[in-house]
């Protein structure tokens, strides 16, 4: 893989971003004040522009959490791209303390309203003004470079399947199966708080169509529920996955538009 052009090499940030990355299963906590409707006028990309120039807690918050759904699409963009592992990780952690504390988003244009839009073309502005201040500073003589800690965001990309993606589709691929996990972490936690998890486990293998080794008939048998049953429990685990899908979509748009046409692009990323 070559190097980028762009690369920002020996750039260290000194602190790590207030966010967190998601797991594969959200805590239930924090998908309860996650949830909620569709309404476009609380979604949290919403909030942030409506609060741009303000330091309100809501707007702060929001895209807080907007932002745990983007490490690790971002710094798999930034791999793609050429970058080290150590730099990726420095430059996506110096791209989300920007975004966090210092004002980027007053930059963002409510006409194109997409979140990850914004955020992929803020990153790439970042990382070119990045390398034009490593170069002056080279030029200056230079700092120490001191290399944070590896987590485990490479040993995910070493995972990722060889192929010869550009980095924004690797990007796209990325954004679209990390929010596809926390989909289904949601709609996990709400059967945990209904002490019915053992019932999810069952029923998760029809949201991706069934399976040669399931059946309805063999579900309801491990589950002591009769075919039907089983049927009509899939049926309402599929509406409840498209509900919550759009609601985490809704989250990152402007528009009901927006929302349509970002599950389209979705589902076109992961190649469905």
């Amino acid at each position: 893989m070559s190097k980028s052009n762009n690369r920002a090499s020996g750039i260290t940030q000194t602190r790590r971003p207030h966010y967190t990355r998601t797991s594969t299963f959200l805590d239930p906590e924090s998908m309860t004040a996650r949830g909620g409707g569709a309404r476009f006028d609380t979604t949290h990309w919403s909030v942030v522009l409506a609060a741009r120039g303000d330091s309100t807690a809501g707007a702060k918050r929001a895209l807080a959490t907007l932002c745990e759904t983007y490490w690790y699409p971002l710094y798999a963009y930034l791999r793609r791209q050429g970058q080290s592992a150590e730099d990726a990780q420095d430059l996506t952690q110096g791209f989300f303390q920007q975004i966090l504390e210092k004002g980027t988003v007053e930059r963002a244009d409510p006409d194109r309203g997409r979140f990850r839009s914004f955020l992929l073309t803020s990153l790439k502005h970042y990382v070119t003004n990045e390398w034009d201040k490593e170069r002056a500073r080279k030029r200056g003589g230079g700092v120490p470079h001191q290399s944070l800690e590896l987590e485990n965001a490479e040993g995910r990309y070493q995972l990722e399947p060889p192929d010869d993606s550009t980095p924004e589709k690797v990007f796209d691929r990325r954004w679209a199966l990390t929010l596809l996990d926390n989909v289904l972490g949601r709609l996990r936690a709400e059967f945990v708080t209904a002490d019915k998890e053992a019932v999810f486990d069952r029923l998760k293998v029809f949201l991706g169509g069934g399976s040669a080794d399931e059946s309805y008939a063999s579900v309801g048998r491990a589950l002591d529920m009769s075919a039907g049953a089983v049927k009509v429990a899939v049926h309402r685990l599929r509406r409840r996955y498209r509900d919550i899908l759009r609601q985490e979509i809704a989250q990152t748009v402007t528009s009901p538009e927006d929302t349509e046409a970002e599950i389209r692009h979705l589902w076109s990323a992961v190649g469905r």
